[in-house]
């Protein structure tokens, strides 16, 4: 397991932003896949956008597509999600998780074994 840290989450009224980072302490970021998940209450996890070691692939769930947008900076040893025109059902924990590329490119939850400990989104007027 290792140790990864999100941050900026948030209240916000539908329609607005919020951009999400991924911190990694004590490793190097650039040997994984990084990924965005979500869980709201009752509901499954699942997957909301992953990105490359390099950052030269990107995949994101069909709900989200042209309002969410992933990205990382190695040299800052951070990702990020930028989110845009969110919308109530957006409201959930999102976690961002670590797999090694060794492992290859892929956006299954259970495929990634090191998890940080989630940052709360909420989407409300």
């Amino acid at each position: 397991q290792l140790p990864l840290v999100e941050s900026g989450g948030g209240l916000v009224q539908p329609g607005g932003s919020l951009r999400l980072s991924c911190a990694a302490s004590g490793f190097s970021l650039n040997a994984f896949v990084i990924g965005w998940f979500r869980q709201a209450p009752g509901k499954e996890r699942e997957g909301v956008s992953c990105i490359s070691s390099n950052g030269a692939n990107t995949n994101y769930a069909d709900s989200v597509k042209g309002r969410f947008t992933i990205s990382r900076d190695n040299t800052k040893n951070t990702a990020y999600l930028q989110m845009n025109s969110l919308k109530p059902e957006d409201t959930a924990v999102y976690y961002c998780a670590a797999r090694s590329r060794s492992l290859g490119f892929m956006c299954d939850p259970r495929g990634f074994g090191s998890w940080g400990q989630g940052t709360q989104v909420t989407v409300s007027s």
